[in-house]
C-alpha cells in the first residue's frame, strides 16, 4: 500500500506553555496509506486540531516532519496545498457569501480553472443536496448545511487527501448520518479521510483509528481489533433499585469495573461465564428485579475509557 499521509517525531510545544507541562503534541510516529478513512479520536484538549494544523501546514511543528503525498509540509507546503482538502473545526466560510459565492471563491483560490469551476460546482451541489440554495447567505444556512457547504468547499479542487477536524461536532443526529454518507463517497472516489472525532460510534466507521490523549497515541489499529485486544469482556445489566445494582457490581468478585450507560451498567469482567451467575445470585438475594443480565458486544468506547484511564494517576 501506498502510504500518502505520515508523521516522524512530531512534536508541537507552544511558547505560551510551562517548560514542565506536556507538549500539545509529543512525538507523534503515524502513517495513512491511501485511500483510507482514518479515525483520530480523543477527548478536547488531546492534541487533534494541533495534529491536523500541522499536517495542513497552518502551523510548523517544533520538531520532527509531517509529509503529505510524499512532500515535507514544512519545505514544500505549497505542493501539500494543492493535493489537500482541509475542513477545520470552527465555520471557515464567509458568512456575507451565497452557497455559490462560496464555492466560487473557494475554486479561485484553489486555482481550479475557470472552465472546469461550472461543472465541478454543479456536481458538488448535488452531491452535497445544496442545489436549491445556491442563492442563500450561508450564515443564513442550518448547522448541518453550512458543514455540507464547508465539505463542498473543501473538496472543490479535487484534492487527494481530506482532513477533517471533527466535522460532525454541533450538528444534529440527521445531519451527522448525511455528512457521513457523503464522506462514504468521497472514500469510494479514492480520496485518502483522515478524520478527528470524539464520538465512538462515528469511530467505529473508520478502517483504522489511532486514539490520542494528551498530544500522544495510545494505539493505532482496526477497530475490530483493538476491541478484540482488550484483556476484559462486557456484561450488561439492568436492575431495580439502581443502588442495589451498584453496591453488588463493586462488591462481585470478578468485576473489574464498571460504568454507567443510560438504564443500565456495563461490567467489566475477564470471565462473564463465572461473574453473571454471581451477579444474578446476589441480586436475588438482595431483592432487585433483574431486566437485563447478558454478555455485550465490546465498543470502541469501551476501548478509550479503559485506555484513557490507565493514564490517569492513581488516587
Amino acid at each position: 500500500m501506498n502510504t500518502v499521509i505520515e508523521t516522524q517525531n512530531l512534536v508541537k510545544h507552544y511558547p505560551t506553555q510551562p517548560q514542565d507541562s506536556p507538549s500539545a503534541i509529543n512525538v507523534i510516529d503515524m502513517s495513512v496509506e491511501a485511500g483510507q478513512l482514518y479515525g483520530l479520536i480523543g477527548p478536547d484538549g488531546a492534541g487533534k486540531t494541533t495534529l491536523l494544523r500541522i499536517l495542513a501546514t497552518v502551523m510548523e511543528p517544533t520538531s520532527g516532519s509531517a509529509r503529505l503525498a510524499g512532500f515535507d509540509t514544512v519545505k514544500q507546503a505549497e505542493d501539500v496545498r494543492s493535493r489537500l482538502g482541509y475542513m477545520p473545526q470552527a465555520f471557515s466560510l464567509y458568512p456575507d457569501l451565497s452557497v455559490m459565492e462560496n464555492l466560487r471563491f473557494f475554486a479561485d483560490i484553489n486555482n481550479v480553472p475557470r472552465a472546469k469551476q461550472k461543472p465541478r460546482i454543479d456536481e458538488l451541489l448535488e452531491f452535497a443536496r445544496l442545489t436549491d440554495f445556491t442563492t442563500r447567505r450561508s450564515e443564513n444556512l442550518s448547522g448541518g448545511m453550512r458543514k455540507k457547504l464547508a465539505l463542498a468547499c473543501a473538496l472543490i479542487h479535487e484534492p487527494e487527501i481530506l482532513l477533517l477536524d471533527e466535522p460532525t461536532t454541533g450538528v444534529d443526529p440527521v445531519s451527522r448520518r448525511e455528512l457521513w454518507q457523503l464522506l462514504a463517497k468521497v472514500i469510494q472516489q479514492g480520496v485518502t479521510v483522515l478524520v478527528s472525532t470524539p464520538y465512538m460510534d462515528e469511530a467505529e466507521r473508520c478502517k483504522t483509528v489511532s486514539i490520542i490523549y494528551q498530544g500522544r497515541l495510545l494505539t493505532t489499529g482496526a477497530p475490530a481489533e483493538l476491541e478484540r485486544q482488550m484483556p476484559f469482556h462486557i456484561i450488561e445489566v439492568k436492575a431495580q433499585p439502581r443502588r442495589i445494582l451498584r453496591a453488588v457490581a463493586d462488591g462481585t468478585k470478578g468485576v473489574i469495573g464498571w460504568r454507567a450507560v443510560g438504564d443500565r451498567l456495563r461490567l467489566l469482567a475477564e470471565n462473564p461465564g463465572e461473574v453473571m451467575p454471581r451477579i444474578e445470585k446476589a441480586l436475588n438475594k438482595d431483592g432487585a428485579t433483574i431486566s437485563i443480565l447478558r454478555e455485550a458486544r465490546m465498543l470502541m468506547e469501551d476501548v478509550f475509557i479503559h485506555l484513557v484511564e490507565k493514564q490517569e494517576p492513581r488516587t
